[in-house]
């Protein structure tokens, strides 16, 4: 039996040999359609056999350029030798025990890892989760439980995840709210910083905040204001600089939790360890998860010491919380982080990004913006003269992409966004040949 290469010991090129998605693809499709929930979407029509590095290989044999990274979960890439090692050598050992029955180390050295590398020097303890949506909703029923109040602020244009909770604080209705609620109560949206359509400073956009803040809810109700560095759902919108900075201010003087969701902008995507470094923000909670263990389900809460320690003895857990296999590879991929420098990689990849998508735009008219930080970039399209979101495109250009060989992901709450998560350890020649049949497709498609 010959073993087949994965990992990074995959050819890093594009290849297409069959038509996409090729004939072993459409039999998982049909198999999908009568098996799996219909509710259940997918970003590209092909079906993974193994990747590594910046490719994926599907089912047919197709080597696709993996500009999505799964959603910005394998920031180390699939398969990273190190993560690879963690999760076999403690499946070997242990696979659960559930950490409030019987803790083990691994649990432990994660938490370490976020104390140390999260924003601020301050004393922190941290928690550990399944997902995303399970670390916001733990984070804020501990700013409820140390502040004693009721009330959640969350932004325009957010995404916080699926759960009852999380989707009061997600903006966008489809597909994420449609015919789901009634959703949790007691949260409050407010304007965000959205410079390419608002126009205005980072101190103007948070003054307009906070005045809505302060009229519609008032500091003494509020346990907690929650926001995405870097917006991801909604589009890799970026502040303006100085919005987030005057948010944490305010907060700090009013005893509000200022919570940071980097679940998509963490673990060196953006070129720092964590969004908030960029502006030297150091939230009082942070959610995390996605990048944090090369691909294995996990995610983390951590925050000052006092606010972590504020909830009582068994308030917090989960059955499958921080589960050992899962911390193993997530002390893996932090080792490869730190070892690769993934953080300056980042830099590197987005300098590519910009200066292509930059040069594009300045032929395109339908792009707005070119925008995001790090390996962490997006296209926004709209008509030039009104702003008017061209929701169309995206979804074409994703699906021709594919065809040719290159994963893309959408977003943004009008549907008009591009966004690129090239895994951090692609090479700029496999990166280059990427945005190659990005610039074609869209010069192609905009012109329809």
């Amino acid at each position: 039996m010959t073993t087949q290469p994965s990992g990074p010991d995959l050819a890093q090129i594009r290849r297409v040999v069959t038509e996409i998605p090729g004939p072993r693809s459409l039999e998982l499709a049909q198999r999908r359609k009568q098996s799996v929930s219909a509710a259940l979407g997918a970003a590209v029509p092909v079906y993974a056999d193994r990747a590594g590095g910046g490719v994926v290989i599907d089912v047919d044999g197709n080597s696709l350029i993996d500009l999505g990274s799964g959603i910005a979960v394998t920031n180390v890439g699939n398969s990273a030798p190190l993560v690879v090692e963690g999760i076999s050598a403690q499946a070997h050992l242990l696979t659960h025990t559930c950490f409030m029955v019987a803790g083990y180390e691994p649990y432990i050295q994660v938490c370490e890892e976020l104390n140390d590398l999260t924003p601020g020097d301050h004393e922190k303890r941290s928690a550990l989760f399944n997902a995303g949506a399970e670390a916001v909703e733990n984070a804020i029923k501990i700013a409820r439980s140390y502040t004693g109040r009721n009330a959640i602020v969350a932004v325009e244009h957010a995404y916080h995840g699926r759960t009852n909770m999380t989707m009061a604080l997600t903006a966008k209705n489809m597909p994420y709210k449609h015919r789901f609620g009634p959703f949790a109560p007691e949260v409050y949206r407010v304007p965000t910083s959205y410079p390419v359509r608002d126009g205005l400073t980072g101190v103007e956009a948070a003054q307009q905040t906070l005045a809505r803040i302060e009229t519609e809810v008032a500091a003494e109700n509020l346990a907690a204001l929650i926001i995405e560095p870097i917006q991801g759902e909604g589009g890799f919108v970026v502040p303006a600089e100085g919005f987030l900075p005057a948010l944490q201010r305010w907060c700090n003087e009013h005893e509000v939790v200022f919570i940071a969701d980097e679940i998509q902008t963490g673990f060196c995507r953006t070129g720092d360890w964590f969004a908030c470094d960029h502006e030297g923000v150091v939230p009082d909670l942070i959610t995390t998860a996605k990048g944090i263990a090369g691909g294995m389900p996990l995610a983390g809460v951590t925050g000052r010491a006092e606010i972590m320690d504020s909830v009582h003895s068994g308030g917090l857990g989960g059955t499958y919380g921080g589960n050992p296999v899962a911390c193993a590879a997530a002390v893996g991929a932090i080792k490869t982080m730190r070892e690769q420098d993934l953080a300056e990689r980042a830099r590197q990849l987005g300098a590519v990004m910009t200066t292509r998508l930059n040069a594009l735009a300045s032929d395109v008219d339908v792009i707005a913006e070119v925008r995001g930080r790090g390996a962490m970039m997006a296209i926004e399209f709209a008509e030039p003269d009104t702003l008017a979101p061209r929701a169309d495109l995206p979804k074409r250009i994703a699906a021709a992409c594919a065809e040719q060989g290159v994963i893309v992901l959408t977003a943004g709450t009008f549907g008009n966004v591009i966004r690129l998560l090239p895994p951090l350890v692609m090479s700029e020649p496999l990166l280059d040949d990427a945005l190659d049949v990005l610039t074609h497709v869209i010069q192609t498609e905009a012109d329809q």
